[in-house]
């Protein structure tokens, strides 16, 4: 076991080909898998290379999730939040127990057989608006004509939230998650859209229905006598977020990847059961949100032989995790058929993604209806020219350009 306490590297962000992870990642997990980082912030935190380690910081109980804690480790400076403002950590954001008794009344919205049964509408919503880009002009730019407004709509109508406000939401959305913004700038856009779902889930209390998660939500609570205002609307906030951002990013991502590797595509379309496994794998190739995985340890705690310390934060580096050779072989390589569902795209353990299986499903239809309506579909721009996110926490495209 090593004791190490001094600054070994600048934490790389930059993707210098838009679908692989920093190139510094794997220096850094051959050299020094758990290493110390100084971070955009400010502060310094352990950086975690290997995909063992990762799984294993977040199976531990000696980490914990509370972004508000002064030592868990930031990417971007933190937010300032006004003193008259009542807050309560979503569950993103809690520990155990807290979590679990969170978590639990919220995941039965999220199970296979409920995520089945949206199904028809999730099929009728890409219908709808593959219809409208086949109806419009080319090129056409797939990000608001399919990605963004798909998941969106599906969002809304699971939780409640009327789908008219969309570019307000979106606006907050793109601005909360930019690392280009200031601090200030960033807590503007998370107050007005937290006083948005306030006034949302005020409404909602005042005539509940079993019509939309928020409602079931608001229902349940009264049952058990346990009714928390704040609380509903933090899981508000983070399921609109979560729920529209990062399945927009992986539909563009994910078509622009199979538009340059035909061989793959074509496996597809002449098996559609090989589009999950597809989906598996292009979650594992961009791990679009892969700080997520940030913690700090509430103990001292040996990971990858290395003693982190108490109260010192560690960024579980998902992305270099998931192209870690000891756990997927060639992991450079775009292979529809690898077998890749141990990744940790959707992180691990008691904080693992929610909505995973809607995203899939999602995904699932988004790509054998596109490929299927639209066989001829091509990027219309060189791929080097496209503006991938990598001003985001969120990776993505800012615009997708397709003709057909």
């Amino acid at each position: 076991m090593t004791d190490v306490e001094e600054t070994t590297a600048t934490l790389p962000l930059a993707r210098k080909c838009p679908f692989s992870p920093p190139p510094e990642y794997e220096k850094l997990r051959e050299e020094s898998p758990v290493s110390r980082v100084s971070l955009p912030s400010g502060q310094t935190a352990w950086a975690l290379t290997r995909l063992e380690d990762i799984r294993e910081m977040l199976s531990s109980p000696h980490f914990s999730s509370d972004r508000q804690n002064p030592s868990f480790p930031l990417l971007v400076a933190r937010q300032i939040r006004r003193e008259d403002k009542p807050f309560r950590p979503s569950l993103i954001a809690m520990d155990p127990p807290e979590h679990g008794r969170a978590r639990r009344d919220v995941v039965g919205e999220f199970t296979v057989k409920r995520m089945k049964a949206l199904q028809p509408r999730i099929q009728q919503i890409v219908d709808e608006h593959i219809d409208a880009l086949l109806a419009g002009p080319k090129p056409a730019d797939l990000v608001t004509a399919l990605s963004l407004p798909v998941p969106s709509l599906v969002i809304c109508e699971l939780l409640g939230v009327p789908y008219s406000d969309h570019e307000f939401f979106q606006s907050c959305s793109s601005r909360m998650l930019s690392r280009e913004v200031t601090a200030e700038e960033r807590m503007t856009a998370f107050e007005q859209l937290e006083s948005y779902l306030d006034e949302l889930v005020t409404k909602k209390e005042a005539n509940a229905t079993e019509d939309d998660l928020l409602g079931r939500q608001i229902l349940k609570q009264r049952e058990t006598g346990e009714a928390d205002h704040v609380e509903l609307v933090g899981l508000a906030f983070l399921l609109l977020i979560a729920g529209h951002e990062t399945t927009a990013n992986m539909i563009s991502l994910g078509t622009v990847t199979l538009l340059e590797n035909p061989d793959q595509l074509a496996k597809i379309k002449a098996d559609p059961g090989k589009t999950l496994p597809a989906i598996e794998e292009l979650l594992r190739v961009f791990t679009i949100a892969e700080t997520a995985t940030s913690r700090f340890a509430t103990a001292d705690v040996e990971i990858g032989g290395t003693l982190i310390r108490a109260g010192e934060g560690v960024v579980g580096l998902s992305n270099a995790g998931n192209h870690d050779p000891a756990g997927f072989e060639n992991p450079d390589a775009f292979d529809i058929e690898r077998g890749a569902r141990h990744h940790v795209a959707f992180g691990f353990g008691a904080h693992q993604c929610l909505g995973q299986n809607l995203a899939r499903m999602e995904l699932q239809i988004v790509f054998d209806t596109l490929f299927r309506r639209i066989p001829d579909i091509r990027v219309a721009v060189p791929v080097d020219d496209l503006p991938f996110k990598h001003d985001s926490s969120i990776y993505g495209l800012h615009a997708l350009p397709v003709t057909w």
